[in-house]
């Protein structure tokens, strides 16, 4: 075993879950616990769907890279249990793990820090909506759940009645409803790993936008990394991402996704604490446009734990 491998101890991979994204999980977390593996560190698989967390003593545990996406995982959740069990964990603590997971808070915390975001409404489930004063007002909307990641339940809508299908299906997931002005432009992502930014990634894809299908399905989503920004675009972009990063909260490394209109302006969207660690992420992507490899990516954001 070699110095770098044996000062992490023991280590427990969190992957799979209870969330509606367990699939994307179970296979950021295997792709996490074959780079720790081949880096020499005693690591191991530890789905929370079937066992209770507190085996992570029992199985004299060290510290935990969590691999877990959407609720419970990414939410503060899991990050409150494992601060009561005092075992170090990979990524933001339980505020900013929470904050980031709820994109109505995440977009108030955005506007009044005055940091560019697209106009937005929200619609609760419990007090009803009028889809026509809504379209009207915003003419194209997306409509998004406020707790739930990988794009799931996210639709866009441009007229009253795919509004309220829309609404209707995203209302499965959550009982708040994000409704955002529709932004006609590229779309961006911006990876932070400690307190430095990776380079831009642009997303481009024919399925209107960048949804479940694309980022794990579609082989015609198409990524530009560095994205095509001219230097000061590119700073600007950066700035933004860490801004909003801090903001909520948020710390140890994630993506921060923005899009540019087609009038140049750039507005945030969401903080990602636990972002897809998949052979087709984006953050392992930016890592190697910056030279690092996917082990090392792994190796640096365990060290945080240290």
């Amino acid at each position: 075993m070699t110095q770098v491998s044996s000062q992490f101890g023991k280590v427990a991979v969190l992957l799979g879950g209870n969330s509606a994204e367990r699939d994307v999980s179970l296979k950021s977390g295997q792709a996490v616990l074959n780079a720790l593996l081949a880096y020499g560190i005693d690591a191991i698989a530890f789905d929370p769907q079937n066992r209770s967390l507190w085996e992570l003593k029992d199985l004299n545990v060290d510290r935990v890279f969590i691999a877990l996406h959407g609720r419970g995982g990414e939410d503060g959740t899991v990050q409150g249990a494992l601060e009561f069990m005092n075992l170090p964990y990979t990524g933001s603590n339980v505020l900013g793990s929470a904050l980031a997971m709820d994109k109505i808070r995440c977009k108030h915390l955005f506007k009044s820090a005055g940091l560019s975001t697209a106009p937005y409404a929200v619609v609760d489930a419990k007090k009803g909506f009028d889809a026509k004063a809504i379209i009207d007002e915003f003419k194209k909307v997306m409509v998004k759940p406020s707790h739930e990641g990988s794009s799931i339940g996210m639709a866009q809508a441009s007229s009253a009645e795919e509004l309220e299908d829309a609404l209707s299906n995203a209302f499965k997931f959550d009982s708040q409803v994000l409704v955002e002005q529709w932004i006609s432009g590229r779309e961006f992502t911006i990876t932070v790993l400690g307190d430095e930014v990776q380079p831009v990634i642009e997303m481009s894809t024919p399925n209107g936008f960048y949804d479940y299908q694309a980022k794990y399905q579609s082989n015609s989503t198409q990524y530009h990394c560095p994205a095509d920004l001219s230097q000061p675009d590119t700073q600007k972009l950066q700035a933004m991402a860490l801004d909003a990063f801090d903001l909520v909260g948020a710390s140890g490394w994630g993506r921060v996704d923005a899009m540019q209109d087609e009038q140049g302006h750039f507005y945030l969207l969401e903080v990602n604490t636990v972002p897809g660690m998949t052979e087709k992420s984006l953050v392992p992507m930016a890592a190697k446009a910056n030279g690092a490899s996917f082990e090392q990516l792994v190796v640096r954001i365990l060290e945080q734990t240290l």
